[in-house]
């Protein structure tokens, strides 16, 4: 039987095989996996849901690798309007937005349309349009390799910011098995705080529209800059967005501001600057060409895209493309968002000096 490679595995389609493949789609065997990473005498695996955040290396990577297909949503009255909904690491996140939409349950209608698994959400601290998983999580049960036990992690402890968690710092030591979030039964959304939404919606910022309706205009905004993975769409072999916004002092917000970049504050408080318009100021636009196999998506400089042809390689050395210009012309580094699997000696966030 040929292996599974990791391309297989991840929305990028790029990756070589991997040694062991293991599949969770039942949570109680869980205790089975466990047990067959350490038969193979490893620490830990590499974890992965959709692989929609992804860059794997070409060689593959040199062990176990588990793949968590678990589904489920469990919801229990909490208090007055608030309802406890506990979700299986493996459920589709955008399936569970809609299933939120359709039970009235705001909180999370603004993540609608977000690739991956409901287990990474956390990790990621998953976020658009001016909300984020952080707004509503209350814990996370997960397993920690370091100590081989199974945890629960209250919300506070998850360390929770910017596309920022505590799993990305300790890379390898957990594996998120459920995510429990207090949402709210309204016929109303939060009040809009993002001006294209806003926009999409036909409502001025502060204008409160049912889940549904805000649910469905996130799905359209998305559909429009690019970002639904339609496995048939020419732009699908993507990781989404592949730059944080980057941090940014006052001067330097003001000086890119007065040019024309959008900056503002974070959940965290710190100032950001655009990272797209960084990209589109040093030069990239929607459709050009990086490397060989990799380009701008034709809806923005800010997705890379993998044609035929491309490889992992190619795409870190787009990546590092991309952020040698912005850095030469503006002063600024960007920091690549997506995980990089193999081209380390260990998985992690992300390697600057791979030399990849």
């Amino acid at each position: 039987m040929a292996p599974t490679t990791l391309a297989s595995l991840t929305t990028l389609r790029l990756g070589g095989p991997a040694d062991r493949v293991l599949v969770l789609s039942d949570p109680t065997d869980w205790p089975d996996i466990v047990r067959a990473v350490h038969e193979q005498g490893e620490r830990a695996p590499v974890v992965l849901g959709h692989g929609s955040n992804v860059i794997a290396s070409d060689a593959g990577y040199p062990g176990t690798v588990v793949v968590v297909n678990t589904r489920g949503i469990a919801a229990e009255r909490a208090a007055d309007s608030t309802v406890a909904v506990t979700v299986q690491a493996g459920h589709p996140l955008t399936d569970l937005v809609s299933w939120a939409a359709a039970e009235h349950l705001a909180g999370i209608e603004c993540l609608a349309g977000i690739p991956g698994t409901t287990g990474a959400a956390p990790v990621q601290n998953t976020g658009a349009y001016g909300q984020q998983l952080a707004d509503t999580l209350d814990y996370v049960t997960a397993w920690d390799w370091q100590t081989n036990r199974l945890l629960t992690l209250p919300a506070h402890t998850c360390r929770l910011g910017y596309r920022h968690s505590r799993f990305k710092v300790e890379i390898g030591r957990w594996t998120v098995l459920s995510v429990t979030l207090h949402l709210t039964r309204t016929s109303q959304a939060a009040p809009v705080t993002y001006q294209h939404l806003a926009a999409e919606l036909g409502v001025p910022i502060g204008a409160c529209p049912t889940v549904s309706e805000v649910t469905a205009a996130v799905l359209t905004n998305r559909h429009r800059r690019g970002l639904l993975l339609n496995p048939h769409n020419p732009e699908a072999r993507q990781v989404g967005s592949v730059f944080l916004n980057p941090r940014v002092t006052p001067v330097q917000a003001h000086r890119w501001s007065a040019a024309g970049c959008p900056a503002h504050r974070d959940t965290d408080g710190q100032l950001r600057a655009s990272a797209g318009w960084m990209l589109e100021h040093a030069g990239f636009r929607p459709g050009d060409t990086v490397v060989a196999g990799v380009r701008c998506s034709a809806y923005r400089s800010l997705t890379l895209v993998a044609d035929h042809g491309a490889t992992a390689a190619g795409f870190t050395k787009a990546l590092l493309r991309l952020t040698g210009r912005v850095a030469a012309s503006t002063g600024i580094t960007l920091r690549p968002e997506p995980t990089a699997i193999g081209l380390c000696k260990q998985p992690s966030e992300w390697c600057p000096d791979s030399g990849t």
